[in-house]
């Protein structure tokens, strides 16, 4: 009888213990284009937020009592707003407790709607100001936004490079006419004359036409609204044209892909990313190693962000001790101060990130090194 009573206690403590340890599994959803010419943006992103995935789960992470395993539901929104919707439903009906995305400013916008409507918090680098002017609480932007981006590059226009005239081109995307507005703001302010204003589209790659008639301006710089995907074929073609201009854009051509295609034409290049360079940080030296030697490539842009985003997130969870309850996940989010690899992560009322530093790059030897270093 004692035996029998002592096994019971046993089993009792071991099923106690287990309930402890007992496993959830937490999907986060990722949206980004995964196929088409941005793909290369899209996976790079996907493997910022995979690596967090995995240090997380080889860390273990324990809310409210159970052992969390966390999938990701990567989903390819080809930088369509049209399929960036039908995934954001595709999502919200299969119950991810957050997504990290989308990357493009014209698929973050309407998408935003949906998983507002669904009380999903959604953790975006898309740079777009009018993403965060709509009145929602479940949106936290974890890059810089245009107003940040473009107006660095202005300012870097005026100051550093002496820039007196400026032509903009800008791919007629949210991101691009967003980013474009930015620097055109900025650099009128810092006395910059806008000599020319020409559009294209994210899919164009013959600017041939289009550069002729800026090269009859004569502007000290030209200012890109747009991807790499666009800009590398344009740096190409600037230097096939004579322009003797310097081509500038935001984080969206400041890539070891711009690099990789524009080669040699690369180094007319100024770009502005979010964040602080990472090679000037310990955390960030072994980043870029780890990403590298598990991804056999190196990094675009905002792979860190991705995956500061995926740690800041399991963070909120820890704390506000839920994986399931969004509305507390969304108030625990609104006031997190998270030190992350690529800076720290805070949010003001709009959701935009507080303070979101900006450098600016160079592309030397096929990838975006820090000014001046």
């Amino acid at each position: 009888m004692k035996k029998a009573v002592a096994g019971l206690l046993v089993a009792t403590a071991a099923f106690a213990n287990a309930g402890v340890y007992a496993q959830e599994v937490v999907t986060v959803g990722h949206s980004a284009p995964l196929t088409g010419p941005q793909a290369v943006n899209g996976k790079d992103n996907e493997n910022g937020a995979r690596l967090a995935v995995e240090d997380l789960n080889k860390k273990g992470v324990v809310v409210a009592g159970k052992k969390v395993t966390f999938k990701l539901d990567s989903e390819d929104d080809q930088a369509d707003p049209k399929i960036g919707v039908q995934i954001a439903q595709k999502l919200g009906d299969s119950g991810v407790v957050a997504v990290l995305g989308p990357y493009n400013s014209g698929v973050a916008i309407p998408a935003s709607q949906i998983y507002h409507s669904a009380g999903i918090p959604m953790l975006p680098v898309a740079s777009n100001p009018a993403l965060t002017t709509q009145g929602f609480n479940n949106i936290f932007r974890i890059g810089a936004s245009d107003e940040q981006l473009g107006g660095t590059m202005a300012e870097f226009a005026a100051k550093t490079l002496k820039a007196k005239t400026a032509a903009i081109i800008d791919d007629r995307t949210a991101y691009g006419q967003g980013v474009a507005e930015q620097f055109a703001s900025v650099a009128k302010a810092h006395g910059i004359k806008i000599v020319d204003n020409q559009y294209t589209n994210s899919s164009a790659t013959d600017f041939l036409g289009i550069l002729t008639t800026i090269k009859a301006k004569n502007p000290d710089v030209i200012f890109f609204g747009g991807y790499a995907a666009q800009g590398a074929p344009m740096a190409k073609q600037m230097r096939q044209r004579g322009l003797r201009a310097k081509l500038l854009g935001g984080d969206g051509i400041c890539s070891a892909d711009m690099g990789k295609v524009a080669g040699d034409d690369a180094s007319i290049v100024y770009c502005a990313q979010g964040g602080t360079a990472l090679e000037k940080t310990a955390a960030g030296r072994d980043f870029l190693k780890r990403y590298k030697d598990t991804y056999h490539t190196d990094t675009q842009v905002y792979a860190v962000s991705y995956y500061d985003g995926m740690m800041l997130l399991a963070d909120a969870m820890v704390k506000a001790g839920t994986t399931t309850d969004k509305a507390k996940l969304i108030a625990q989010l609104a006031k997190t101060d998270y030190k992350g690899i690529a800076g720290t992560y805070s949010f003001d009322a709009k959701g935009d990130l507080k303070g979101a530093p900006t450098t600016v790059y160079v592309i030397k030897n096929g990838l975006p090194v820090a000014y001046g270093e």
